[in-house]
C-alpha cells in the first residue's frame, strides 16, 4: 500500500464521488494530493476527510479556467515540492434526451469541460513539471464512450473523444509520461443518481456482477494506472463495467 509513497497528485473533481475515492486511495497508497472542485464547503471538507493539509491540498474553481489550472499547478508544487500525476475526472452531463435535440452551446459546453480541458490540464502539467521529470495522466471516461447511450448521446460523444485524445496525448509524450484512461459503467454516486435511483436492482441485474459500481472500484484501477507496476501500459483504455458491456446493457 506505499506504492505510491512520496508521490504528488492532482485529482480535478474530487470533493465526492469518483474523484474523493480517487483521491483517498492514492493518499492510502501514500501520495499526497492537491484536489479541486467548484464550491469551497465541500472541498475543505473533503480534505479534511483525507487527513488534513499534511497529505491534502484543496484549491477551488472551475476545471476549464485556464487561471484555475495555472493556481492548482503552481501551488500543488510550492506545497508539496513537486508533482507526478494528473487525474482528470472532472465530466458535466447538463442535458438529457436525443443528441439531435441537443443546443449547440450545451454540446460546446460539454466539449470545453470533458474533452478540451483535460487537454489543457495535460500540457500545463507537462510544461511545469512532468515533461523533464515523467509522470504520469489517467483520464476518467466512461462506457458511454465505447457504445451508444440513449439519453446521454452527446455526454457519450465526449468521452469518445476522450478515449482518442488520451491514445494520441500517450503517443506524443512518451516515453516520459504515460496517459491512459479508464471507462467506468454506473457508479452509485450523485453523479450518476438519475441512471439508477428507485431501480437499482433492475439495472444491476443487466451486470454478471449484479451490483452497480462504487466509488473504490474505480480508485484502485486509477491508482494502478498511475503505479510504477504499469510502467509499460500507455495509450490504454481499462473498461471497469462489472461485465456489463458483454451482454448489451447499460
Amino acid at each position: 500500500m506505499n506504492s505510491l509513497k512520496d508521490r504528488v497528485a492532482i485529482v480535478t473533481g474530487a470533493s465526492r464521488g469518483i474523484g474523493l475515492g480517487v483521491a483517498r486511495e492514492l493518499v492510502e497508497r501514500g501520495a499526497k494530493v492537491c484536489i479541486t472542485a467548484r464550491k469551497p464547503d465541500p472541498l475543505a471538507e473533503a480534505v479534511e476527510q483525507l487527513g488534513g493539509p499534511s497529505v491534502a491540498l484543496g484549491v477551488p474553481g472551475k476545471t476549464d479556467d485556464p487561471e484555475h489550472q495555472d493556481d492548482v499547478i503552481a501551488r500543488t508544487i510550492e506545497t508539496f515540492g513537486g508533482l507526478d500525476f494528473l487525474v482528470n475526472n472532472t465530466g458535466i452531463n447538463p442535458v438529457f434526451g436525443s443528441i439531435l435535440d441537443v443546443d449547440t452551446d450545451a454540446a460546446a459546453k460539454l466539449f470545453g469541460v470533458n474533452v478540451l480541458a483535460p487537454l489543457s490540464w495535460t500540457r500545463k502539467v507537462r510544461d511545469a513539471r512532468l515533461g523533464e521529470h515523467g509522470g504520469a495522466v489517467v483520464n476518467v471516461s466512461s462506457i458511454a464512450g465505447l457504445r451508444t447511450s440513449p439519453g446521454i448521446g452527446m455526454y457519450g460523444v465526449t468521452k469518445a473523444a476522450l478515449i482518442r485524445l488520451t491514445m494520441e496525448l500517450a503517443g506524443e509524450l512518451g516515453p516520459g509520461i504515460r496517459v491512459n484512461a479508464v471507462a467506468p459503467a454506473v457508479v452509485k454516486t450523485k453523479f450518476a443518481t438519475a441512471l439508477y435511483e428507485d431501480r437499482e436492482d433492475e439495472v444491476a441485474s443487466a451486470y454478471p456482477m449484479k451490483r452497480l459500481g462504487v466509488p473504490a472500484d474505480i480508485a484502485s484501477a486509477v491508482a494502478f494506472l498511475l503505479s510504477d507496476e504499469a510502467g509499460w501500459i500507455t495509450g490504454q483504455t481499462l473498461v471497469l463495467d462489472g461485465g456489463v458491456t458483454l451482454g448489451g446493457g447499460l
